[in-house]
């Protein structure tokens, strides 16, 4: 799998890209659409970005606008997310009523996931205390350290390899309202190097006191990393269970059989798997009234290092 095209819908509402010639089209209503800036390095007549956001400010009511989708900002392969935030930081003020940022929404014919540069974000959450939904995709020089927020209620990385760094960072945070928490782990290759206790924090959800909805997805460990929430405290409250895109095999189906009930869920998302289907019929029949995705079951490669049997979805 490849993130092949741009998102449609953001927040809850349609993304509309920010045309170059703004001047002279009609725009839509400020608040009824997410916005999405971003600027193409190669094209014809290359744009930087802090020139289109300029552009943006100049041609949008920003007091009403509610959510922020941020493309390509130059070079991302090169450069990395803090001209985007510095940017978004300089002029705060005119955002009060920004609720949900997206940095990164870049396909892989743009630039591929583990080659996107971000940078340390934290500072976006300090100076948007409103902010309730926080989107980034990309983890080269990705940094989080430990981080106060009263109002976010979703966070989502998605990436090819997420630092331990930063899940020991998110992991320390206070974040009251989060609800949704969404870590795409990823491989060694890719710089994707946590393990299962640095997931300890979150698995305890002793600082995610409201979280209803955990993604652990596309992890080449994610046989052990079912194991360890198949005894997690935080599960029991849980109505969304995540462990999607990765390495995930009757190891790991089989803890989360022999573990604590799961009978609660809604939903227990597991696709793109390497479950055998006698595995995959006793985890339907063990929670008959959840909805389990098994979609996607995938075969092991046939290679000598049984590490490299078995692909997550996204790496590269």
């Amino acid at each position: 799998m490849t993130i092949s095209t741009h998102l449609q819908e953001f927040h809850g509402l349609p993304i509309v890209e920010f045309p170059g010639d703004a001047a002279e089209v009609a725009l839509p209503a400020a608040d009824a659409v997410a916005w999405r800036i971003a600027v193409d390095p190669y094209g014809d007549s290359p744009e930087e970005w802090p020139a289109a956001f300029a552009r943006f400010l100049a041609a949008v009511d920003t007091t009403r606008v509610r959510a922020l989708v941020i493309g390509q900002w130059g070079e991302v392969y090169d450069h990395n997310s803090d001209l985007v935030i510095d940017e978004l930081i300089r002029v705060r003020e005119r955002f009060p009523a920004l609720r949900a940022v997206f940095l990164g929404e870049i396909t892989y014919e743009e630039a591929e996931i583990s080659w996107i540069q971000q940078s340390d974000v934290t500072p976006l959450l300090a100076n948007f205390p409103a902010l309730e939904e926080f989107r980034i995709r990309g983890g080269e020089h990705l940094a989080f350290p430990p981080t106060q927020h009263a109002a976010l209620r979703t966070l989502v990385v998605e990436t090819g390899g997420l630092g331990a760094d930063v899940v020991r960072g998110i992991g320390a945070s206070s974040l009251p309202a989060l609800e949704h928490l969404e870590l795409w782990l990823g491989v060694s290759n890719y710089g994707g190097d946590a393990t299962v206790a640095d997931l300890a924090p979150l698995l305890s959800g002793d600082r995610l006191p409201k979280l209803t909805s955990l993604g652990l997805r596309n992890s080449e460990i994610q046989d052990e990393v079912a194991a360890a929430v198949a005894g997690a405290p935080v599960v029991a409250r849980l109505q969304t269970l995540d462990l999607s895109l990765g390495t995930l095999g009757d190891e790991g189906a089989t803890a989360l059989l022999h573990g604590q009930p799961l009978t609660h869920l809604h939903t227990l998302d597991l696709h793109h798997h390497f479950i055998s289907a006698s595995l995959r019929a006793r985890l339907t029949a063990a929670l008959p009234g959840v909805t389990v995705d098994l979609s996607e079951a995938e075969v092991e490669n046939d290679e000598e290092n049984p590490a490299d049997r078995r692909y997550t979805a996204v790496a590269e």
